[in-house]
């Protein structure tokens, strides 16, 4: 794997001289100069459409809709909701290490923190690695998108804690330089962090931990719960990313059962979700720091400014995903007929959009779950409030299972260890990965996708499908790719997803294929979302623009089973095996809340 090796300077972790991005902005490289080895160095891994406008007018749709002021109202009013009085008996300083986990509502670290300490020192390290590339191909592993994305989130982090007497200290370099060189010059006692599943952030977390035991610091007289008996930081990690929580499981993570269904019913059977953790108005005080840091630019980073001029544009950061909930639960009360409409393609309101949010961790999975429960108290409950939570329960499975597979789900062969031979041809690839596969409904998708960071759950499974099943693409090479594109990006739910619909994953339904003909038909029944991005079809009858034949450009491979309408191993749409909604699930449910 690719890994940028430039490190922060230890002595540029002193209070009063924290890191100047614009100082270190050469040790992120440009996407541009970003090489992947061996075969595929040749290959132009950004996307044409990344940076270039578009000559066509559509509309865009930014997601939530409301503006700065209303969002802000209805986060504030959010966490009045979510507010108590709380009794502190800590001492010393505590540090707070964000990663996946930028909010602050039903924050269990930074309210562990904060209970533990005098004064919470909160961190976000800007890792190079994560600006690296992807382990085999070579792709950029954080597009322009997600980047963009992530600085909106960081800086609505830091603007909510400062609302609460706190700050968020930015520092550009790894965090096994980082933390332990703060808790050396604030005299931390403890490092609080949500818990990761994956090898490389399970690396990371052994590098802080094995920094942190070589700092000496003063012991405290009395005691406290932030008192520790060794002389040096300790490292407490929080779970903090599902639905359930881990410790609640009625069986350890590595006896997870393989079949989703089992998982489903006996953690609803067996266990409850804990409820959101709420925090004091005020968080403070902060420890006396000479400069915060400053949230770097896009250009920093390497890239060029996003252009998304159609589709839908996803603001970052908890304020917005708290605006999103409230939009789409109640100003709108889409709920009610979220299962109807969740497997639609064009625009903002088929489907929750929350997994941008979730991936990032500014919106808590719990406080959705308690969103639903007081929709079903307020207003009613049907089979779409439940199958939010469904959904949720799939992300939380994914999780999970990446914990007992371990790096199985990034290999070939899978977790079930099947071996077969994929094709890696760079120019069907580039022709998949650019929509330039000669079929609309492919070609509009990933259009979509290198546009937006983001594609209909439907629209993931069927450009998974026609990649690994009629263009025998490694799958790793797609996985791979949405790693680079997607807002809503996840190790755990992307490679888990990627494992399933190519056939290697814990699944007894490997062979399953989506008929374009029959997606098409069902889905986009008159084109109308493959015209929105392929503008050029819309001069063609409605009936023709799925196969527009010689008006559009030629088909770079058969699909194996023909223009068939349906094929007897495809998997069925969503709600049509059954009324009953706790009943069997329809092979092609969805596996990532969007």
């Amino acid at each position: 794997m690719a890994i940028l090796c430039m490190t922060l300077p230890l002595f540029a972790l002193k209070v009063k001289t924290p890191i100047d991005p614009y100082k270190f902005s050469s040790a992120f490289p440009t996407t541009t100069s970003i090489l992947p080895s061996n075969r595929f160095r040749a290959m132009n891994f950004r996307s044409k459409s990344e940076c270039a406008s578009s000559s066509n007018s559509s509309p865009i749709y930014q997601v939530p809709e409301q503006d700065a002021s209303d969002m802000e109202r209805i986060a504030d009013q959010t966490f009045n909701r979510y507010s108590r009085n709380s009794e502190r008996r800590g001492k010393g300083t505590a540090i707070v290490w964000f990663r996946n986990d930028l909010r602050v509502l039903d924050n269990e670290a930074l309210y562990n923190a904060w209970l533990a300490s005098e004064s919470v020192l909160p961190v976000y390290c800007i890792d190079p690695r994560l600006f690296g590339t992807t382990h085999y191909f070579g792709f950029p592993k954080t597009g322009t998108l997600r980047a963009q994305f992530l600085i909106e989130c960081l800086a609505d982090l830091r603007k909510n804690l400062m609302k609460r007497g706190l700050n968020l200290l930015i520092q550009h370099g790894k965090p096994e330089d980082i933390l332990p060189s703060l808790a050396k010059a604030f005299g931390v006692h403890t490092v609080y962090a949500q818990k990761e599943t994956c090898s490389e952030e399970l690396n990371v977390e052994r590098l802080v931990n094995k920094g942190l035991q070589q700092v000496v610091i003063p012991p405290f007289s009395g005691k406290s719960t932030g008192a520790t008996t060794s002389n040096s930081p300790k490292l407490k990690f929080i779970w903090g990313a599902t639905l359930y929580n881990i410790d609640d499981l009625p069986f350890d993570a590595t006896s997870l059962p393989d079949v989703y269904t089992q998982f489903r019913k006996t953690v609803e059977a067996k266990c409850t979700v804990r409820s959101c953790i709420k925090l004091p108005k005020s968080l403070g005080p902060a420890p006396q720091v000479g400069d915060w840091g400053c949230l770097p630019s896009l250009e920093q980073l390497g890239f060029c400014s996003p252009n998304v001029n159609k589709g839908m544009k996803f603001v970052g950061g908890e304020t917005a995903a708290l605006s999103r909930v409230y939009e789409y639960f109640w100003k709108k009360d889409l709920l009610k007929v979220y299962k109807e409409t969740r497997n639609g393609m064009l625009g903002p309101d088929y489907s929750t959009k929350f997994s941008p949010w979730l991936a990032s961790g500014s919106l808590s999975p719990r406080f959705i779950h308690e969103e639903v429960k007081r929709y079903e108290e307020e207003k009613l409950a049907n089979s779409s409030t439940y199958w939010v939570l469904f959904e949720l329960i799939w992300r939380d499975y994914f999780r999970f299972l990446s914990i007992k597979c371990g790096n199985s789900i990034f290999h070939v062969g899978g977790p079930r260890k099947v071996f077969d031979k994929w094709s890696q041809d760079k120019n069907l690839f580039e022709s998949w990965r650019d929509g330039r596969t000669g079929y609309p409904l492919i070609d509009a998708n990933m259009r979509e996708l290198s546009t937006t960071g983001f594609m209909s759950n439907r629209g993931r499974q069927i450009v998974c499908s026609f990649l690994v099943r009629d263009m025998g693409i490694d799958w790793r090479m797609g996985a791979e790719w949405f790693e680079t594109c997607l807002l809503d990006y996840d190790p755990c739910s992307n490679y888990g997803n990627w494992t399933y619909g190519s056939g290697v994953g814990n699944d007894p339904r490997e062979d399953r294929y989506f008929s374009i003909p029959k997606q098409a038909q069902t889905y986009d029944p008159e084109g109308e979302y493959v015209t929105y991005w392929l503008p050029e079809l819309r001069r063609i009858p409605k009936d023709k623009r799925h196969f527009p034949g010689n008006s559009y450009i030629r088909q770079i491979v058969p699909l194996k089973f023909g223009t068939t309408i349906r094929h007897h191993k495809e998997d069925k749409p969503l709600g049509t095996t059954t009324s009953n909604h706790r009943g069997r699930e329809a092979r092609s449910n969805r596996r990532q809340i969007g």
